[in-house]
């Protein structure tokens, strides 16, 4: 008999894309297009220049410094990058690794260049490698990358390209499979022009229908080109006047209405019997799930968070504590971070956001202990700046020169999408109430100052015969705290009875009839 009615519901869904095609989530904006990549400057034509003699001169200083310290090899071959040259050596058989690897400062001298940083050994090669900067180093532009097949044709959910490795190759990381993103460096390094690497690759690739993003900005400047974009790309809380976010008590109560968006979605995949976000909306646009039952087309929901550390310092746990519970469970419904600080310090990278943070980039810092802070290792405090990163995913480090690119740059993409036809509003995120804001806190129940939605969980409650918290916030999306404060309120007005554990508590009223003259009692009284 299930099966009968499991076929019936395939034979509908099929009759329906037979008969509408299948959903379109682009349609509303099917004449959108894509930023041009004329918008983009060519800074140096991303071709690199080699010059013979420093190469050779390199290669024997490094072949001269080893020498003098008995340590002989048997090969050195060079790959040369935009900022940075490789030079791998492969020492004879019986010298020590840790032996070079306490040569770094002596080579540094020999070669005298800022930045030197020595693998010891290659991961998966069997050498050793030596990182050396270039004299004259190259710019990448970000026009340089997104023009190469690499990224035009590639399949990944959300690519960002970052920028060109050492071995000269355009490097893009897919931030749905990261699937959140920390990124520190000190001042001035090129922690900004990262971010807008990081947007400027998403508005290329996505449609405003597949992606959205939550833009917190407390510096106020750093964001602020993006607004343009803001009935297309951006997502915020109803009633909030800017979608870019520069309040503190706003990002807390943004970061609990994402909370409560991802509650939400997890409960429409669990209602779609899926798994995550892509089986979701494959599914949703096949005509299998029905928008009468709550079903909706989910775009990608990318938390760019600019300055951390002032977040940190200004709100500590209301931002920690939603953050960390975003970064735990947000990937499978679509949900990513990236977060940014120029002070990579215990306090402001705390174990509980490093943990659920398994992708990091590090621009130049100003000392070992930032580099370990955000890498676990050294070597972002040897790196040379302008640019010049390391990327941690997991196991691996890889050295990126940064994509560049210029603030025109970014105002001209902002106002190419900002002029086409967008949608009528901004991606409004469910609402939330701060805890301190309506509602009581005390279990005496007082008439004035009882919830405004008191009345419509009374109603829920007698309907349903469940006195829950989580009937309360599933059908009037309500974030958890919230909820509980309304049953504490019903539990003293003696709607519900107390709490009994797993269980869910007692309702005291048996039908609709009988709560409406209390409610009415109540209305008189107050």
């Amino acid at each position: 008999m299930v099966e009968d009615i499991k076929e019936e519901k395939e034979i509908t869904a099929s009759d329906l894309v037979a008969q509408f095609g299948q959903y379109d989530p682009k349609l509303d904006l099917s004449g959108y297009q894509h930023p041009a990549l004329d918008l983009l400057k060519d800074y140096g034509g991303g071709k690199i220049t080699i010059n013979q003699q420093e190469l050779e001169a390199n290669k024997n200083r490094i072949v001269d410094t080893l020498r003098n310290y008995s340590i002989e090899i048997e090969s050195i071959k060079a790959t040369i990058g935009p900022t940075v040259t490789l030079y791998e050596i492969i020492p004879k058989p019986g010298v020590r690794i840790s032996k070079i690897k306490n040569l770094e400062d002596d080579i540094a001298l020999s070669l005298a260049a800022l930045g030197i940083r020595i693998i010891a050994p290659m991961p998966g090669k069997g050498t050793i490698g030596i990182e050396v900067p270039n004299s004259s180093p190259e710019m990448v532009s970000m026009r340089s990358v997104l023009a190469t097949e690499k990224f035009q044709k590639t399949d990944m959910d959300l690519p960002i390209a970052l920028g060109k490795t050492i071995s000269n190759e355009v490097y893009i990381a897919d931030l749905a499979k990261m699937p959140h993103l920390l990124v520190a460096g000190a001042t001035g390094q090129g922690k900004s022009v990262g971010i807008n690497a990081i947007l400027t690759s998403l508005l290329y690739k996505k449609h405003p229908a597949e992606l959205k993003f939550v833009l917190v900005d407390p510096k106020k400047v750093e964001l602020s080109l993006f607004k343009k974009v803001e009935r297309h790309f951006l997502a915020k809380l109803p009633d909030d006047g800017d979608a870019i976010i520069t309040d503190t008590k706003k990002v807390i109560n943004t970061l609990n209405s994402l909370c409560i968006e991802m509650d939400q979605r997890y409960d429409l995949l669990k209602n779609a019997q899926v798994r995550n976000l892509k089986e979701y909306n494959a599914k949703f646009i096949n005509r299998r799930l029905n928008p009468e039952e709550g079903h909706r087309f989910l775009p990608y929901i990318v938390l760019i968070v600019d300055e951390f550390a002032d977040l940190m310092m200004t709100a500590g746990k209301e931002v920690e504590t939603p953050i960390a519970r975003l970064a735990q469970l947000a990937r499978a419904v679509g949900i990513h971070l990236v977060i940014a600080t120029q002070r990579p310090s215990v306090n402001i990278i705390t174990g509980t956001i490093k943990a659920n943070f398994p992708a990091r980039l590090a621009f130049r810092v100003l000392s070992k202990v930032d580099s370990r802070t955000i890498l676990d290792t050294g070597g972002a405090d040897q790196l040379i700046g302008r640019g010049d990163m390391l990327l941690a995913t997991g196991s691996d480090l890889i050295r990126i020169q940064c994509a560049f690119v210029d603030t025109p740059e970014v105002e001209q993409i902002s106002d190419y999408i900002g002029a086409q036809r967008g949608y009528p509003s901004a991606f409004m995120l469910p609402e939330y109430v701060d805890e301190n804001g309506d509602g009581s806190g005390s279990v005496d129940f007082d008439p004035k100052d009882r919830d405004q939605l008191f009345e419509e969980a009374a109603r829920l409650i007698v309907m349903h015969q469940q006195g829950s918290t989580s009937l309360i916030q599933r059908k009037l999306k309500l974030g958890y705290n919230r909820a509980g404060r309304i049953i504490d309120q019903l539990e003293a007005a003696g709607i519900v009875g107390p709490f009994e554990g797993s269980k869910a508590r007692e309702v005291l009223y048996p039908d609709e009839y009988s709560l409406e003259q209390f409610l009415e009692t109540l209305r008189k009284d107050n």
